[in-house]
């Protein structure tokens, strides 16, 4: 099985193209991070590197290995770039907890080492992305996302 560190830039053969993602953040308790790009795209960019210019592709604990070999995928890793400086501390998830009729009470929010909540979300906090192990099925159709 691959174990992938930090800054690893993976591509995966898909049925729409080739797409990307690159590793962010390992935790010993929990799947690596990882930060879907941009894509799918019909054949590799001469430098992979260059996709992971914006910060702005979502986030998400995700079995890498495990899923890939679940979904059949073929995939490889493709190159290494460096997570941009205001990106290395680990992320903030954020995750509902809901009382027994399913209705959200208050926003548990986890920084890799503890938690800290919240009973109303602000607008930043609505962007950060949900604590959550990341299925195959959702994995998929995330990097897709961009597919035509």
């Amino acid at each position: 099985m691959e174990e992938y560190a930090p800054g690893d830039i993976v591509e995966v053969k898909t049925d729409k193209g080739l797409a990307y993602l690159q590793v962010t953040h390992t935790h010993a308790s929990y799947p690596p991070v990882v930060r879907f790009l941009t894509g799918p795209h019909k054949n590799r960019p001469e430098n992979v590197t260059v996709l992971t210019g914006s910060a702005e592709g979502p986030l998400a604990m995700v079995p890498l290995s495990g899923v890939l070999r679940k979904l059949n995928l073929a995939h490889a890793k493709v190159g290494t770039a460096e997570i941009p400086q205001g990106e290395r501390k680990f992320p903030t998830f954020r995750m509902p907890v809901r009382d027994k009729q399913g209705e959200i009470i208050y926003w548990w929010f986890w920084d890799g080492q503890g938690l800290t909540y919240s009973s109303e979300l602000t607008e930043p906090q609505k962007k950060l992305p949900l604590r959550e192990v990341m299925s195959s099925e959702r994995f998929l159709e995330q990097l897709l996302v961009d597919a035509k």
